[in-house]
């Protein structure tokens, strides 16, 4: 017998061109993936008589739906970051309008320094006139023409609006911003972060393993010696701040020993990594000092391992069949688990070295990175009470296994002798 396929029945713009119900319809279509549906009525809004109502009306959807954002959790740097992964370049710059639509809401004293960094890194910023002339002049940057504009828009809404719940890590922009510890300013003293971020760039350019191994070590030893320095002054002068939290974009391809090689760098340095997986990045909790040199190491370490990756070149079976990707995912994987060993091996002795130095009288440093440890935990216990504990993924290449032990080798990390505290957590 013959099925007859389904006939969709054909859609007609109310008869009293009610913006608001084609902009309904719209969002309708895109959520049952009909995208013809979807082209139809997004075609009808950008020919709407009433052009500048169309506008307003999705202008105010989105900063409503940014609005959602801050309440579910999202910082301005994860709607954005989320935006690209799931959609565009072109969308991510809308987001990036709306976001600074909406935060014109909000007196500067109410927004959480972290938000104010993480607006100016993304060049988030009201750059065009009056709010009616928006549509044409985002039209007019992108080179497209307004059917573009308010599909780009109507999806972007229903992006953000669908977006799920995440642990609060900072205050939302509105609320009184927390205390500011007073050691905060030296704790992420940003000169010795400027010397630590040369010494990686240095340590990512070079040709010379031996050179990239040197410079590594030095940055490594500057970030240790200010992690753990700024642990005794807090403790020294009964700063009672509790941790903070940052989230870092962990992306494909090969994105699980990627979300590997963060969780060592951040047991290493004091703090937890918790992986996002179908969001595209990991929420990592810590002291501030030690979030700063998290993002550093990963960031840097990623690039040498991707490098390394690279110029061992495509990889072929026997019979010629192409094992790239099975390579790279056990190099990488590899890269991490031996990273992970040498920052383990470069904890013992480490803290004593320092409490050494300062004197007979000083104060033992191992009982204030440990209890900067329990805080650290105490903070992933309650904002993840439901957190489960995963498994790596299986590797099934021995070649990219070695390989990528020996890259993690080149990417020494004897200068991180003075890491204390360090625990694999998989």
């Amino acid at each position: 017998m013959r099925r007859e396929r389904p006939v969709r029945e054909t859609w007609r713009p109310p008869r009293d061109g009610g913006t608001a119900e084609l902009i309904d319809a719209a969002l309708t279509a895109l959520a049952h993936g009909d995208g013809d549906a979807f082209r139809e009525r997004t075609a009808a809004l950008a020919a709407h008589a009433g052009a500048r109502e169309v506008d307003r009306r999705l202008a105010g959807r989105l900063r409503r739906a940014v609005t959602t954002a801050w309440e579910r959790g999202w910082q301005p740097a994860d709607v954005v970051r989320y935006t690209t992964r799931r959609r565009s370049a072109r969308h991510a710059r809308l987001a990036a309008d709306a976001v600074a639509a909406e935060m014109r809401a909000y007196s500067a004293a109410t927004v959480d320094e972290r938000w104010r960094q993480q607006l100016a890194d993304l060049d988030a910023r009201v750059w065009w006139g009056d709010d009616a002339d928006h549509a044409d002049a985002w039209c007019a940057r992108e080179g497209a023409d307004r059917a573009t504009f308010v599909g780009c828009a109507a999806e972007l809404v229903h992006l953000l609006e669908g977006l799920p719940r995440l642990a609060r890590i900072g205050p939302p922009p509105g609320a009184a911003p927390r205390d500011v510890p007073r050691h905060r300013a030296r704790d992420v003293d940003q000169r010795t972060l400027g010397r630590v971020r040369a010494l990686l760039a240095k340590a990512e350019s070079t040709e010379f393993p031996e050179e990239a191994e040197a410079l590594s070590a030095r940055a490594q030893e500057l970030i240790a010696r200010h992690s753990i320095d700024h642990a005794l002054l807090d403790a020294e002068s009964d700063d009672v701040a509790g941790p903070a939290g940052c989230r870092v974009p962990v992306d494909n391809p090969y994105d699980a020993p990627k979300a590997v090689l963060l969780t060592v760098v951040a047991d290493a340095n004091h703090c937890r990594a918790v992986w996002h997986r179908e969001l595209g990045f990991s929420t990592v909790l810590g002291f501030p000092a030690d979030l700063a040199a998290v993002e550093m190491l990963f960031t840097s370490l990623l690039v040498q391992a991707t490098s390394a990756m690279v110029q061992a070149g495509p990889r072929r079976d026997a019979r010629g069949r192409s094992r790239t990707r099975s390579f790279r995912h056990a190099f990488l994987n590899a890269y991490a688990a031996r990273i992970g060993e040498r920052l383990r091996g470069a904890v013992d002795g480490a803290a004593e070295r320092v409490a050494a130095e300062r004197g007979a009288a000083g104060r033992d440093p191992l009982p204030v990175l440990a209890a900067r440890g329990a805080a650290v935990d105490r903070a992933v216990e309650s904002l993840f009470p439901n957190l489960a504990m995963g498994r790596a993924g299986s590797v099934s290449n021995l070649e990219g296994w070695a390989a990528g032990r020996a890259a993690a080798d080149l990417a020494s990390l004897n200068g991180r002798s003075e890491v204390a505290g360090a625990r694999r957590r998989t």
